[in-house]
């Protein structure tokens, strides 16, 4: 069991530092969904089971669905590139 521990330990600590290296947000969306399986599976080894499936549900679903809809979100109110050209009026330079 103790060895089990120890990769789930590692296994975490491994998924949480996946989420802080990456640059890209959905690819960091993405890594906190596998942060959270990776933390359910721990819970579940040290015999917490209401805990384990708390953390499956709001740590692997729900909270990265939103931060993907976020995501999405601001994808579609962004403003389209204006191909270099100068804002006109009241820009130095």
């Amino acid at each position: 069991m103790t060895i089990l521990l120890g990769a789930l330990f590692l296994i975490v600590a491994a998924t949480g530092t996946g989420i802080v290296l990456s640059r890209q947000p959905r690819r960091q969306v993405m890594a906190m969904a596998v942060h959270g399986l990776a933390m359910t599976l721990l819970f579940a080894a040290l015999q917490a089971p209401d805990v384990a499936f708390s953390q499956l549900v709001v740590g692997t679903v729900a909270v990265p669905l939103l931060f993907l809809v976020v995501l999405a979100s601001l994808r579609l109110h962004r403003p389209p590139p204006e191909d270099g050209a100068k804002p006109e009026g009241g820009g130095p330079g």
